[in-house]
């Protein structure tokens, strides 16, 4: 390992680190430089210290194979699956392909996939630490990815060592962010004349020059282009090869020239041999050579393999790169056909083996390809399915039935968050464009995906022009993307948008089956007008909706909308429970159970959900799935009295979307911004902040969520003394409210008396602020509630009224601190001892400084769970689960398990707890709801 002691150190600094608490590390780099080197020398030292290790390589030939690289990674402990809890277990196994697919109605739960393999993980590491060694992880198939990004963000608390070995700019989804990277870069010129001089002939004179400068400190190139000097007679030109390639073309292109003199016998096994890519699978080995045969001897000199106890390997990929592709194609298909035969007994490996053995259209071949596609699926494996169906589709013999199944890969590929594979499969689709319907079912795909990327503008135009041909067809595919477009419409708030969609609603035809989706699409379009002929009607159409959980859904987000936030909440909490494994993205308005939590007051669960939806959004590269998860987390730690991470997230939502497409997230963002700054006593700011959500003449910036911060700029303005500029944007909405009348929500009309108080002359502020808390209804939006009681009550006592003033500030003061909204206690705090009452002692909740996934842990402890139990609901690692009660113990206060309840208050949780003991908790419900869409 010339010149890389500092990787070695840093590799091995990890693995010590993860003796005591989990580390992952990236190694990236060119082919060549040595990853592959430094990964072998961090298993033999972990081996050595009597550790254990569990390793997979990936390869190209299994990349479309789902879980093929978690079967590799876990084919040593097989065994102790028999360990895990039933439902993991059972999934793990579906997974891994143990247990027929078929026998399950629905593919396995990709969550519970993950929790069965942190859960081994976890055990594996209970009696001695455990390395964990993925190499050449861009190849390792996509459903295997996503279950070890699972593992990476969770096993927090064990003694466990991630090291994903990558090729330098290549796309590791999971991984691309947040993790640290070790790049290993070209050697130093001195290391690279010590490896030369290392050589059995090291190179001299202007063959030594030569080699320095093409090799461009590439280990490999280094040793490959001296072996090939030399078996030239020592001639510089003996190791070049023609043309200005890169280090990887040239060293295949030496590797290639080496077959040449290899004999015919040696050639063929080396074609079967990288055909395969899997000389440690028992059932293609039996079709190679034994490591013994002669045949091997000269590629091993040739420095082509390696022979060990186990078999016969290559020293490189690029070797077995080279190797497959300077075969000429009916060499190739010989040797697929020679492995399809051997794998009777693995029909998916068969199948892409007699694919890569089929140069035209063959039935056949396709109808296997097709029913891989079926496996994948059923397994959790999207990609692997999507690609299937692809390649079924270029080898059918019928442009109908390539038609078809193109469009049934773009619908599985949506899942992968790919939106160039899904739009090139809708050209693919309209390429063949015998079926209209098909078409647009494709085209559909991309607009849905495109939804959850910052691009609004064109996938607004994309979704009306696929309704406008379906609506010239009279096909029952306009109502779904009039859906579609709805979601584009409320993101951008562009009202041209609005008055589009409603035109083409005109033209669906009233039916039961589409009751559900017309409510959300008028909804989601225009929620103040749809509201009153819509609102009564809600009830009903969520009991008509019954156990379908998409339908139940998206009438949640209606009842969102529409601000009957209670509805909405136990809707979504319904809707979770029925959900099955549909998809790992989040879709629709999938931010929209997050907000109804947070207006509830379950900030615990409103974080949660925003967590995960932003943990898959940036995993899948959707940008503005994750700028809406980020406003979310962002307002929720405002409102905690975090501002510094509250910016941190407003800021970073800002960045990834342009405020005129996404109008609802940049407002959203301001109105978060505008709270980090209230809760710093920054008014100015605060003013500038939510006055962003208006337009300089008054007018909402985004219909929908720019009348939820007119309270909070009218409050801002009056404590900076601005209050005639804050009275501008009520007079378009008082105009709105007139116009609706019964149509404008409790908590609109609350939210607007609370403004008009606040800007009203002191004889006229009374009845605002009576109105605004007469509804009961108010209650259901604890803060805002208690907003309005803490300005009441200072206006009381102002004004001398000290005996009315102090139960409201009591009152508020009792929310804020249920909540755990420090700048607000401390300012209520503030009003009482100003009216003559001096607060209690009772500091801010010892539960609401924890983190909202320790509350979780502790609300769930309380009620006997045991740590596994927790870990299962919480998709955890029983290990990481009593790491975190040992952290909070002392938090709380206690010092045993049993006193728990003390700290909870014991009995049944409450709604705003973030957990309820009888239905899954939020991050199981978040990702199993997804995508959040009708």
């Amino acid at each position: 390992m010339l010149g890389r002691e500092a990787e070695t150190a840093d590799i091995m600094r990890r693995v010590a680190a993860g003796r005591s608490h989990s580390a992952v590390l990236v190694v990236e780099g060119e082919p060549g430089v040595g990853k592959s080197l430094l990964l072998d020398l961090a298993v033999r030292r972990t081996r050595e210290a009597g550790h254990r290790v569990l390793r997979a390589v990936g390869s190209e030939s299994e990349a479309h194979l789902a879980f093929a690289g978690l079967h590799q990674l876990l084919r040593p402990v097989l065994a102790n699956l028999d360990g895990l809890p039933p439902r993991q277990r059972s999934s793990l196994r579906i997974a891994l392909g143990l247990t027929d697919p078929a026998d399950h109605a629905e593919p396995p739960d990709a969550l519970l996939v993950g929790l069965a393999v942190l859960t081994l993980v976890s055990d594996l590491a209970e009696p001695a630490p455990l390395l964990v060694v993925v190499d050449d992880a861009q190849w390792i198939d996509r459903a295997s990815l996503d279950v070890l990004s699972f593992v990476a963000r969770r096993m927090d608390s064990e003694p466990v060592t991630l090291l994903m070995g990558a090729r330098a700019a290549a796309s590791l989804p999971g991984f691309d962010k947040g993790y640290e990277r070790l790049e290993i870069g070209p050697l130093s010129g001195a290391a690279a004349n010590r490896l030369l001089d290392e050589q059995p002939q090291p190179p001299t004179g202007r063959t030594r020059v030569r080699i320095l400068q093409e090799a461009a400190g590439n280990p490999l190139a280094l040793v490959e282009l001296t072996r090939a000097s030399a078996a030239a007679g020592g001639q510089p030109e003996g190791s070049r090869v023609e043309g200005p390639l890169p280090v990887t073309d040239r060293l295949e292109a030496i590797f290639a020239r080496h077959l040449r003199h290899l004999p015919d016998a040696t050639r063929r096994a080396l074609l079967l041999l990288a055909a395969a890519d899997a000389p440690d699978a028992p059932v293609a080995a039996r079709g190679l050579p034994e490591a013994a045969d002669t045949r091997w001897l000269p590629a091993e000199r040739a420095g082509l393999v390696r022979r060990h106890s186990t078999g016969i390997s290559f020293r490189h990929p690029l070797v077995r790169s080279a190797v497959y592709h300077a075969a000429p194609f009916e060499e190739r298909r010989r040797a697929h056909l020679t492995l399809a035969q051997l794998l009777d007994e693995e029909p998916d490996r068969r199948a892409w083996h007699l694919a890569a053995a089929t140069e035209r259209p063959d039935e056949q071949v396709s109808r296997l390809l097709l029913e891989t596609a079926g496996r994948a699926r059923r397994r959790g494996g999207h990609a692997a399915a999507a690609a299937a169906l692809e390649r079924a589709a270029e080898l059918s013999p019928r442009r109908a039935d390539q038609a078809r199944l193109l469009a049934d890969a773009a619908d599985l590929a949506v899942y992968t968050g790919q939106l160039g594979w899904v739009e090139h499969l809708a050209d693919e689709v309209r390429g063949r464009g015998d079926d209209p319907a098909l078409t647009s079912r494709a085209t559909l795909a991309a607009g849905r995906l495109m939804t959850m990327g910052p691009h609004h503008t064109a996938a607004f135009a994309l979704l009306s022009r696929i309704a406008e041909e379906a609506a010239d067809a009279r096909s029952p595919r306009l109502l779904d993307a009039l859906a579609a477009a709805a979601v584009v419409r409320y993101y951008s708030g562009e009202e041209s948008q609005r008055q589009r969609i409603e035109d083409l609603l005109s033209q669906v035809p009233d039916s039961p089956a589409g009751g559900a989706l017309r409510a959300w699409t008028l909804a989601v379009s225009d929620p103040t007008g749809a509201g009153a002929s819509l609102a009564p009607a809600l009830p009903g159409l969520i009991a008509e909706a019954g156990d379908d959980a998409g339908a139940l859904t998206a009438l949640a987000i209606v009842a969102w909308l529409l601000d009957q936030t209670p509805l909405a909440a136990r809707t979504f909490d319904e809707a979770f429970d029925r959900w099955q494994a549909h998809g790992p993205l989040p879709a629709g308005l999938a931010c929209a159970a997050g907000w109804a939590f947070l207006e509830q007051g379950r900030w615990a669960e409103a974080r949660s959900v925003a967590a995960e939806i932003a943990e898959v959004a940036a995993r899948a590269g959707l940008d503005h799935a994750e700028a809406c998860a980020r406003a979310l987390d962002a307002t929720v730690l405002a409102l905690l009295g975090e501002p510094a991470e509250a910016r941190a997230n407003a800021e970073r939502a800002l960045a990834l979307v342009d405020p005129l497409e996404s109008r609802s997230v940049a407002v959203c963002a301001r109105r978060a911004l505008g709270l980090a700054a209230v809760a710093e006593g920054d008014y100015d700011t605060a003013y500038a902040q939510f006055r962003a959500a208006f337009t300089e003449d008054g007018d909402p910036v985004h219909y929908h969520v720019s009348p939820t911060v007119l309270a909070d700029l009218a409050a801002a303005a009056v404590r900076r003394g601005r209050r005639e500029p804050a009275a501008e944007p009520l007079e378009p909405l008082e105009r709105s409210v007139r116009r609706l009348g019964t149509g404008t929500s409790a908590r609109l009309a609350s939210l607007t008396e609370r403004a008009r108080a606040l800007l009203a002359a002191p004889e006229h502020a009374e009845r605002h602020y009576r109105v605004a808390l007469a509804d009961e209804a108010g209650e259901h939006w604890p803060f805002e509630r208690a907003q309005t009681r803490l300005d009441y009550g200072e206006w009381l006592r102002r004004r001398r009224r000290i005996a009315e003033a102090r139960p409201l500030l009591t009152a508020a003061l009792d929310t804020f601190r249920r909540l755990g909204a420090r700048p607000w206690i401390e300012r209520a705090q503030a009003e009482l001892r100003a009216a003559g009452i001096e607060p209690n002692g009772v500091a801010p909740r010892a539960l609401t400084e924890l983190t909202p996934q320790q509350q979780q842990i502790v609300q769930l402890a309380a009620h006997g769970l045991t740590n596994r139990e927790i870990g299962e609901k919480l998709y955890l690692s029983p290990r990481t689960v009593g790491s975190h009660l040992y952290r909070v113990f002392p938090k709380l206060g206690i010092t045993a398990r049993a006193q728990l309840r003390d700290v909870t208050g014991g009995g049944p949780v409450r709604s705003d707890a973030g957990i309820d003991s009888r239905r899954p908790t939020v991050p199981e419900r978040t990702l199993r709801g997804s995508p959040l869409s009708p």
